[in-house]
C-alpha cells in the first residue's frame, strides 16, 4: 500500500507539471504579438522597427544619433542633449502663440483624440501611458515644426542657439529626421502646425513645403520638383521626402517574362555596346531611361545623408504594405550595375554618380549592401520594361560581337595604334605575297 501511495503522489505531481505547462502554452496562444502586431499588415501602419537582417548588413544607419522622435528610441541616454532643447523650442513656440490663445493645454487636448490613430501607425506595441504618449507627440511634433520654421526663416533663431551656431548639429538632424524608426505620423505634425499658425501665416508655406525646403539643403533637387509636391500627402517625413523623388507616371509595370534575368554590370554592358550617360539634370535620379543602346541616368549624389536616406527608404518599402517600390527598384538597378570600384569609377566619369562618400571601393560596397537581402519583383517594378529591353539588346549577338571588337581594339589610343599597325603589316604582307605570286606567274 505504501508503494502505491508514493506512485500516486508522483503521478499527481507529473500531472500538475503538465497542467502548468499546458496553461503556459494556452497563455502564449492567447497573447497578441507585441514585437510585430497584426496592425503591421495594414497599409495604415507605416512606422516600423527595421528587420535585424538589414541592421546586420548596414549597422546603425536606421537608429537616431542625436535626436529621438517618436516612441522607439524615446528616453535613450545618448539622446538626452537634444531632448533638453526640445523643451526650449516648445517654450519658444508657446511664447508666440499664447497671446492668441494657443497654450500647452490646448495642444494636448488637440492631440488627445488622435492618440489611438497614432498608436496604430506603429508596428510594435507602445508601452507608454496615454498622458506620456500624448506629451511625447506634442513635444516632438512642436520641436520639428519650430525647427522647420526657423530654418525656413518664418521665425528667427535665437542669437545664442547652439543648434544653429554649432555647425555639426543640423547635418545630423537631416539624417535623424529621415530614419524609419524615428518618425511620428504626419497627421500629428499637420494638426500641430495648423493650430500654431500665427495670424498672417495662413497664406504662407505649407508644412510639406517647409519640410521639403529643410531637407533640400542636404538632398539637392531642382525647385520645380519641390513645388510639384507642395501639397503631397504623406504618412510621415520619410515618406514625404521619398515620395517627392518619385514620378508616379513613369514606367508603369510591364508583365515581362519571369525568366528575364537582372541586367549585367557596367563593364559587361559596355563590352556589349550598351553605353551609359547622364540623364536630364531636371529629373529625379529615379527617372532612368533606355533607348538605342543607351541607359540615361540623372546624377545622384552619394554622401552621408543620401546614403542614410536611401537605406531607410528601401527599409520602409520592404516593410510597408501598399507602398510603391521605386527605391527598392533603383537600389537593385545600382546593385546590378556595380560589381567593382571600376564600375563606380566609370559612373562617376559619366556624371551619373557624384561621390562625396569615400573611395570608389567604399561606394561600390555601399551599393552592394543597399541591394542585399532585398525582396524584389522584376515583373511589378517601375523599371520592368527597361530591364527587359536592356536584356534583349544584350542578347543580340551582332551588337555584342561588334561592340566587343570596338572595345578590344579601339577603347584606348594605344590599342587603336596597335590595331592600326597590325592592319598595315597585314596589308603589306598580303601585297608582298600578291606581287610574288603575280611575278612568278608572269615568268
Amino acid at each position: 500500500m505504501g508503494n502505491n501511495s508514493v506512485e500516486d503522489e508522483e503521478a499527481n505531481a507529473v500531472m500538475e507539471v503538465n497542467r502548468d505547462r499546458l496553461n503556459l502554452m494556452h497563455q502564449k496562444i492567447s497573447d497578441a504579438p507585441k514585437l510585430l502586431t497584426k496592425a503591421a499588415a495594414n497599409s495604415s501602419c507605416c512606422i516600423f522597427k527595421v528587420p535585424q537582417r538589414f541592421i546586420d548588413i548596414n549597422g546603425k544607419s536606421y537608429q537616431p544619433h542625436i535626436v529621438s522622435i517618436g516612441p522607439y528610441h524615446h528616453g535613450e541616454a545618448h539622446l538626452r542633449m537634444i531632448e533638453e532643447h526640445k523643451w526650449r523650442y516648445l517654450g519658444s513656440l508657446l511664447s508666440r502663440t499664447q497671446n492668441e490663445g494657443v497654450d500647452l493645454e490646448l495642444l494636448l487636448k488637440a492631440i488627445q483624440p488622435l492618440e489611438m490613430k497614432a498608436r496604430e501607425r506603429y508596428s510594435q506595441v507602445i508601452h507608454l501611458g496615454s498622458d506620456e504618449f500624448v506629451e511625447m507627440m506634442v513635444l516632438d511634433g512642436c520641436f520639428i515644426i519650430e525647427l522647420f520654421r526657423k530654418v525656413g526663416n518664418v521665425v528667427e533663431f535665437e542669437v545664442d542657439d547652439p543648434i544653429v551656431t554649432m555647425a555639426w548639429i543640423i547635418p545630423f538632424f537631416y539624417r535623424d529626421l529621415l530614419r524609419l524608426e524615428n518618425q511620428i505620423p504626419f497627421f500629428v505634425l499637420q494638426c500641430l502646425f495648423d493650430i500654431t499658425r500665427m495670424t498672417g501665416e495662413e497664406s504662407g508655406c505649407s508644412l510639406s513645403k517647409l519640410a521639403l525646403d529643410f531637407f533640400n539643403y542636404a538632398l539637392q533637387r531642382p525647385d520645380h520638383i519641390i513645388a510639384r509636391h507642395d501639397h503631397l500627402k504623406a504618412k510621415h517625413l520619410l515618406d514625404l521626402v521619398r515620395s517627392s523623388f518619385i514620378d508616379f507616371e513613369q514606367g508603369q509595370p510591364l508583365c515581362v517574362d519571369t525568366s528575364t534575368p537582372m541586367i549585367h554590370s557596367v563593364s559587361k554592358l559596355r563590352r556589349a555596346g550598351i553605353r551609359l550617360r547622364q540623364g536630364n539634370p531636371a529629373d529625379s535620379f529615379l527617372v532612368v531611361k533606355f533607348k538605342n543602346g543607351v541607359i540615361e541616368m540623372p546624377t545622384v549624389t552619394i554622401d552621408d545623408t543620401m546614403s542614410s536616406f536611401l537605406l531607410n527608404c528601401v527599409a520602409f518599402e520592404q516593410c510597408h504594405n501598399g507602398s510603391s517600390k521605386h527605391f527598392t527598384t533603383y537600389a537593385t538597378l545600382l546593385d546590378c550595375l556595380v560589381n567593382t570600384f571600376k564600375d563606380v569609377e566609370y559612373l562617376c566619369d559619366c556624371n551619373i554618380i557624384e561621390n562625396y562618400f569615400g573611395t570608389d571601393s567604399e561606394v561600390a560596397r555601399f551599393i552592394n549592401d543597399l541591394g542585399k537581402e532585398v525582396a524584389f519583383d522584376i515583373e511589378r517594378c517601375y523599371l520592368s520594361r527597361l530591364f527587359s529591353d536592356v536584356h534583349n539588346y544584350y542578347k543580340n549577338s551582332w551588337h555584342v560581337q561588334w561592340a566587343s571588337f570596338k572595345y578590344t581594339y579601339f577603347n584606348t589610343p594605344w590599342s587603336f595604334i596597335s590595331a592600326l599597325v597590325a592592319l598595315i603589316i597585314l596589308l603589306l604582307t598580303v601585297a608582298q605575297t600578291f606581287y610574288t605570286i603575280y611575278g612568278t606567274y608572269k615568268k
